[in-house]
């Protein structure tokens, strides 16, 4: 007797389609048994005609709870990745504070508490006091960041000696440091030779140049190591041809995000502050390698970098485009831009699920329980129906920010229902139930 039998639909894991019909009980999925086999349950939801995904994995967002709720929270972040699929959030620990020490991130554990609508996994930031990481790694975050430009200098690993010097404190243990490539002193050259404040002198100060150097010295440093890393958000020709040269000497994965895939630097004419962060925006032919690596399948995870700022924040006046506090929404709509380069052919529906379910799980210590549809992992489960049709506005976007930078595009697919753990917390647009995340820790 199942608790709840999903009945009739596609599965679409990361290896391919197929067809059963899912049994959950307790939370977890029990059984794929074939479609129409005679089962009982509790409660049977028919899924006839729609796919079956795993729940989305969301590698890179900002949550900014603590210290910057005015921005985003606890509740309002979870409650976006809810409607958007986006049913496991890990969460950066550029907040106020950051969190850089085992108080920090014990205090953001219990700050969650009964606030999520979503699982949680919560990242920490790596210092210049390096002696803050084995308190740290008792904690189980599913990851350890690392910056190599624009960060307070507290946190700032600026040559590759500090780079390799703080991958050396991980000899021996098993977890994965997010490395964010970018190069200072292209940062503080450039800044220095152009102080105009424009748009051109933004792309100046953090070229595909400053990318590139920032991947190769985070993957000779981890392999000179033996640590495991994750290069953050890439989005050059430069870069993504530096990751396909040296991808192989350490061990390494790689993300995007859909904003770089659909936007480019003459974007910035007309969107403006709503489209500024950073990395910057490229040039057409750098979004064209971009979107030929995601194709080749050398991008390993497309996270949203979700990074809301209040409305006012973003139509203020600045001295310097530099300034406009960087960061865009992202985790609602993950799933329908994904979707649209499912409709225009670049990727298909299994590889959608790898990047944004299966291989975020696996590499950030939660590949146990999350990211596939298959008996003992969580029931974090999505039904999309590929006859109906979904249009973005920033009318529906629940984040504080207000906006969406996709507002307007149609997308082929429909979201209608959303598990968390084999209970429904999204029906047809609209978010059931109280809040009941959990905050997830990496694997031991």
């Amino acid at each position: 007797m199942f608790d709840t039998l999903i009945r009739g639909g596609t599965l679409a894991n990361a290896d391919g389609l197929s067809r059963g019909d899912i049994g959950i009980a307790a939370g977890k999925i029990a059984a794929i048994i074939a479609p129409g086999e005679a089962a009982e349950a509790s409660t049977v939801v028919h899924a006839s005609g729609s796919f079956v995904l795993p729940g989305l994995v969301d590698a890179h967002a900002h949550l900014r709870d603590p210290g910057l709720t005015h921005k985003e929270d606890f509740s309002s972040g979870t409650h976006a990745a809810a409607l958007g699929g986006v049913t496991t959030v890990l969460d950066m620990p550029t907040d106020e504070p950051w969190t850089a020490t085992a108080e920090q991130l014990a205090d953001k554990m219990a700050l969650a508490g009964n606030r999520i609508h979503v699982d949680v996994g919560l990242q920490a930031v790596l210092s210049r006091d390096l002696s803050l990481i084995p308190h740290l790694l008792d904690l189980a975050p599913v990851s350890f960041e690392l910056f190599t430009a624009d960060v307070p200098d507290t946190f700032l690993f600026a040559t590759l000696d500090a780079v390799a010097e703080a991958l050396k404190t991980f000899a021996g243990a098993d977890t994965l440091i997010g490395i964010s490539p970018g190069d200072q002193s292209i940062l503080t050259g450039s800044s220095e030779r152009d102080r105009s404040g424009s748009i051109a002198a933004f792309l100046g100060s953090r070229p595909p140049l400053a990318e590139a150097n920032g991947i190769a010295r985070a993957l000779v440093a981890a392999a000179s190591t033996e640590a495991k890393i994750h290069v953050r958000q890439i989005n050059s020709e430069l870069g993504v041809e530096t990751w396909s040269r040296l991808r192989g000497i350490a061990d390494a994965s790689v993300e995007t995000t859909p904003q770089n895939l659909f936007f480019t630097a003459d974007y910035y004419e007309t969107q403006g502050a709503n489209l500024k962060a950073s990395p910057p925006l490229r040039s057409p032919h750098d979004v064209d390698a971009l979107r030929a690596a995601l194709g080749a399948g050398l991008i390993d995870i497309v996270g949203t970098d979700h990074a809301p700022h209040a409305p006012a924040e973003k139509a203020a006046t600045y001295t310097a485009f530099a300034d406009i506090p960087g960061g865009m929404p992202g985790l609602q709509t993950l799933l329908p831009t994904m979707l649209r380069l499912v409709d225009e052919g670049l990727i298909a529906l299994p590889d959608l699920v790898r990047m944004c379910s299966r291989n975020p799980a696996e590499r950030f210590g939660l590949g146990r329980r999350k990211g596939r549809i298959a008996a003992g992992y969580d029931a974090d489960l999505l039904i999309l129906d590929p006859r109906r049709s979904s249009i973005i506005a920033n009318a529906d976007q629940v984040s504080r920010a207000g906006y969406t930078p996709f507002d307007g595009w149609t997308v082929k697919g429909r979201l209608t229902n959303v598990f968390l753990r084999g209970r429904e917390i999204v029906l047809d647009g609209r978010l059931v139930g109280p809040a009941q995340g959990k905050i997830v820790t990496r694997e031991r």
